[in-house]
């Protein structure tokens, strides 16, 4: 149907465009998710606030303001800087995993943009086509706006033909 007899120009079957968000969950496996939860996580306010209200108590307890007998690691906190360290390791490798996922989820992003560009393109050459619109004179028109565009914003125009 074109949508002149029902109403309705699109159709779920007339769709050609694959939605990102899908194709990338197929790409996930379940320890990329983790180190996405996981740096998530260790990015947000709670946990520098976990991590205050940790390092205050150890230290407390260590320099005997909270139990002098519970003291198990002396200034200068040998232990409470080899676990910190461990930690340090472990998060600046999941945030690596996960930057490294969210460059092939950009690399995904962008192979669909440039289907959805080049269906579209193709579609308007078609339709101009059709209306019996002069191709080279819109090409023109196009570039003319990208140089214009380019000048406003203090960058080098495109050369002919490149898009």
């Amino acid at each position: 149907m074109d949508g002149s007899s029902d109403g309705q120009l699109f159709t779920a079957d007339k769709f050609h465009v694959r939605n990102e968000k899908n194709a990338w969950q197929k790409v996930l496996v379940t320890q990329d998710k983790v180190a996405d939860q996981v740096t998530t996580f260790a990015g947000s306010l709670k946990f520098v606030y976990l991590h205050s209200v940790w390092f205050g108590i150890w230290i407390l307890v260590n320099i005997g303001l909270i139990g002098a007998g519970l003291k198990f690691d002396p200034f200068p906190f040998g232990l409470l800087t080899m676990i910190v360290s461990l930690e340090a390791i472990f998060l600046s490798t999941f945030v690596m995993v996960s930057q490294n996922r969210q460059s092939k989820r950009a690399d995904v992003r962008s192979q669909l943009d440039f289907e959805t560009n080049l269906r579209a393109e193709i579609w308007a050459i078609h339709i101009g086509a059709a209306l019996n619109i002069d191709h080279d004179h819109v090409e023109d028109v196009v570039r003319q706006a990208i140089a214009a565009s380019s000048e406003d914003a203090g960058a080098d125009p495109l050369p002919n033909g490149s898009n």
